[in-house]
């Protein structure tokens, strides 16, 4: 059987293969790279053994029916708006650094929003994975992003892994050692916070110096909890873990919890295009922010 289209001349298998390739490239079956190839690259950078064990992270939701991945949009944590954002941008994935199902759900139904999000990306084909402490405990992740901030001599965790070269929180050493001021323009800096709230050390003032930053991204004090540095950075820490530190002479900076975090995601979706071989784009979330605001 010949069937014509416009100029072009098919036959009936012919044909058939051309509306499936159309179908395809409508669906964007044929583009990007399988599921399976991103959290592959993820679990390569960050591998779920370096996860806390109370943690959950991995792939966390995945659609009935499959499709290759051509869009991630980064998040640092998944609401409604974000979700609704990841659609409009086309996304087929999203991977939000805190895990929005931690506790086990019963139902996923409209009446909460953490299962109307899971509802939604389901209906929405769009995948979700999170990696939350295997990216804290990383080489290159998110604590050492904050421990950016400074110029480091040395740095360690402050609970090491089964490699003692990776584990929650980071203790700095210094290059050279700089004044309280200098340290929190310089965490204003990357975080890109026009304010921190800050505990003065007993016996310091603003001009003191430290060579030592004992730093936990999110929430810092069961890891800052006795570790002797002349600063703690986190992003947030219980009142009397505050004042226990103050009375005992160091200095704290507090940033909110996910801005302490947040800032990673920039440099590492250029990262992460790079390792899929830019057949991903990758976007990071315009709608996500602290739910906490200074007025």
């Amino acid at each position: 059987m010949i069937l014509t289209v416009g100029k072009r001349i098919f036959s009936q298998n012919s044909l058939k293969r051309f509306y499936t390739t159309a179908i395809k490239m409508s669906t964007g079956e044929n583009v990007g790279v399988p599921l399976q190839k991103v959290t592959a690259v993820l679990e390569n950078f960050a591998p779920k053994q370096l996860s806390e064990s109370w943690d959950n992270t991995g792939l966390l939701v995945q659609p009935y029916t499959p499709r290759n991945i051509s869009k991630v949009l980064l998040t640092n944590d998944l609401t409604e708006d974000v979700a609704l954002e990841a659609s409009n941008h086309g996304c087929e994935m999203i991977i939000s650094y805190h895990p929005p199902i931690f506790a086990p759900m019963k139902s996923v139904v409209q009446s909460a929003w953490k299962e109307r999000i899971v509802s939604f990306l389901l209906e929405k084909r769009i995948s979700l994975y999170s990696p939350h402490t295997s990216w804290d405990s990383v080489n290159g992740g998110v604590n050492d992003w904050l421990a950016s901030a400074f110029q480091v001599e040395a740095s360690k965790p402050l609970i090491p892994g089964p490699d003692p070269q990776v584990g929650a929180g980071r203790l700095l050493q210094l290059k050279s050692n700089i004044s309280l001021t200098d340290a929190v323009s310089k965490v204003k800096q990357l975080t890109g916070l026009s304010h921190v709230r800050f505990a003065l050390g007993k016996g310091k003032d603003m001009s003191s110096e430290i060579q030592t930053v004992a730093l936990c991204a999110g929430s810092g004090s069961s890891v800052l909890k006795g570790v002797q540095a002349g600063l703690y950075l986190t992003g947030e820490m219980l009142h009397h873990d505050v004042l226990d530190a103050a009375q005992k002479g160091i200095s704290v900076i507090l940033t909110n919890h996910s801005d302490s975090e947040r800032g990673f995601l920039k440099g590492f979706s250029t990262n992460l295009q790079n390792l899929l071989n830019n057949e991903v784009q990758v976007f990071v979330s315009q709608v996500d922010r602290d739910p906490l605001v200074t007025l």
